[in-house]
């Protein structure tokens, strides 16, 4: 359920990401609320991949889905 909530709002990212060259892929959604994430294209290798992942995506998915806990990056 959880899934499905957050591919949902990557869903709304999406295009923001897209328009930059780059994209994020859901790789695992953990028990505790941790949501594993991949960006890819120009996102993956960019300096601020951190700060887009962190401010940006996590934010907005801690905002709309109560359960997610935190966002990792995985490579």
């Amino acid at each position: 359920m959880i899934k499905e909530k957050v591919e949902k709002t990557l869903g709304e990212i999406r295009p923001a990401l897209q328009a930059d060259g780059g994209d994020v892929e859901l790789v695992d959604v953990k028990e505790d609320g941790t949501v594993q994430l991949r960006l890819t294209g120009a996102c993956g290798g960019c300096p601020m991949s951190t700060y887009t992942l962190k401010m940006g995506i996590e934010q907005k998915l801690k905002e709309k889905i109560p359960e997610v806990k935190e966002v990792e990056q995985v490579f």
